[in-house]
């Protein structure tokens, strides 16, 4: 049997079962799914880190990032078709390579899915602060994890309902801040040079944007998500990578977008922002609020505060499943493999993830460059484990020649080897206290590993 024909097969039979995941979504709601994870306004949240890190060349840096999330996308889109499993990362890796390599996947993928919510969350913190200063950053974000954790123990299904409605209000007021930043520009005329936002301000280093986009692929980390919901996707395993493809491109075009014109309005320099970390989170609100008006500020730190609350409960959602996929196989406990028959969630992996989610958050509050190690530490589990979906896709339709589609050299030889090299390069440019964190982490789970599989080992 086919892998489709198997997808087909497991989607009338997951429908009316308890203690399995239900499939309700459709593609249009996969699509909001990954654009709510994402964010529309996702620059917006990281503007001021990646115009310190990068030297103003901002929306460079979301080019080269589209660019290297493209061929990761494409990796993802074949692999969801083949293997149409909740655990994605762990999932493929272990069919395309192994199960050692597939634990080392999974796990790798959980320091992003696991930390990813607290970051959503901490620019909630840092939205609604820009606000309401005299409220501190982790009560708003306390609350924003309370609600949001709620909402994904209810099911799928209703959050799902919420969702599309967070996009469409996101989209229209980050629209809006486009169209006046525009007008002002035209007036007034830009803080920097035109094409700064492509150049950089001053001196340009390609060692600068390289390590931005090691933070900058963190705004993209959505359209993977998509992958996770592969067992509840109605249609079959094409509508996952389609709605995946479509994702990346749309985000592409917002953050190039939001970026530019952020960057032409600033009217902090990207030196100054390097010098002072404390001001590079709220960057972007500043610059609306001193050009566009406080109404803007207030408006757009709203639509992002909500936003973001909501690309955590995706993120929270997305890691509760793989750490259901592993709990099924035995890597993990296997009362995290546990789904709900009245709501079809795995309830106890969101209530784990969520704890993990105030956790991190709330420590990320108490350092004035929280946001900035967050996001690094992050991205070094998410690019390690993308590099494992290239090489599954190698193994698994040259190596052990298992596809459905006709096996080639370059499909599935040349794009994901430079897909995986452009990850490398990126990787090695991240942040070192984040490079450290993660080979501990990594330590950690091959202890798990070992520990999980002494008997066989």
């Amino acid at each position: 049997m086919s892998s489709s024909a198997e997808g087909a097969t497991g989607a009338k039979g997951a429908a009316g079962k308890s203690g399995e995941l239900h499939r309700s979504i459709g593609l249009t709601e996969l699509v909001f799914i990954g654009l709510v994870f994402i964010g529309p306004a996702a620059a917006v949240g990281v503007f001021g880190t990646l115009d310190a890190n990068s030297g103003g060349a901002v929306a460079l840096v979301y080019v080269v990032a589209t660019i290297v999330m493209s061929f990761t996308a494409v990796s993802y889109m074949r692999m969801s078709r083949e293997i149409p499993r909740a655990g994605t990362v762990f999932a493929y890796a272990s069919a395309g390579i192994g199960p050692r390599a597939g634990f080392t996947a999974g796990w790798m993928i959980l320091l992003d899915y696991l930390f990813i919510p607290s970051v959503a969350y901490l620019f909630t913190g840092i939205a609604l602060n820009s606000i309401f200063p005299s409220i501190p950053v982790w009560l708003f974000t306390g609350i924003a994890v309370i609600l949001t954790t709620g909402l994904n123990l209810a099911g799928v299904k209703i959050a799902s309902r919420v969702i599309t409605l967070v996009v469409v209000i996101e989209v229209l007021v980050l629209g809006l801040v486009l169209v006046l930043g525009i007008i002002f520009l035209a007036a007034n005329g830009p803080s920097r040079d035109w094409l700064s936002p492509l150049t950089g301000v001053g001196a340009f280093s390609i060692t600068a944007v390289l390590a931005a986009v090691s933070v900058a692929v963190l705004s993209y980390l959505g359209f993977d998500s998509l992958a996770t919901f592969a067992e509840e996707a109605k249609g079959g395993p094409k509508i996952v990578g389609r709605a995946t493809l479509v994702c990346l491109i749309l985000a592409g075009v917002f953050f190039v977008a939001q970026t530019w014109v952020g960057s032409l309005l600033s009217p902090v320099s990207p030196a100054e922002l390097q010098a002072n970390p404390e001001l590079e989170g709220a960057a972007y609100y500043d610059a609306v609020d001193a050009t566009l008006g406080t109404w803007v500020h207030w408006l757009l730190a709203l639509a992002k505060a909500v936003g973001a609350a909501f690309s955590a409960m995706i993120g929270q959602a997305a890691g509760s499943r793989i750490l259901m996929d592993m709990g099924r196989k035995g890597q993990v406990p296997k009362f995290l493999s546990q789904v709900s028959p009245r709501t079809g969630v795995p309830w106890k992996g969101i209530l784990v993830a969520a704890v993990g989610n105030v956790i991190v958050a709330g420590w990320a509050t108490t350092r004035a460059d929280g946001l900035d190690q967050l996001t690094s530490i992050v991205n070094v589990g998410a690019l390690s484990a993308f590099i494992f979906v290239q090489a599954s896709v190698v193994g698994y339709f040259l190596v052990k020649r298992k596809g459905s589609e006709t096996p080639s050299w370059f499909t599935h030889g040349a794009i994901p080897i430079i897909g995986a090299i452009l990850l490398a390069i990126v990787l090695v440019s991240a942040n070192p206290l984040a490079l450290i964190i993660g080979a501990v982490w990594l330590a950690i789970g091959l202890v798990v590993y070992l520990v999980r599989n002494r008997r066989r080992v």
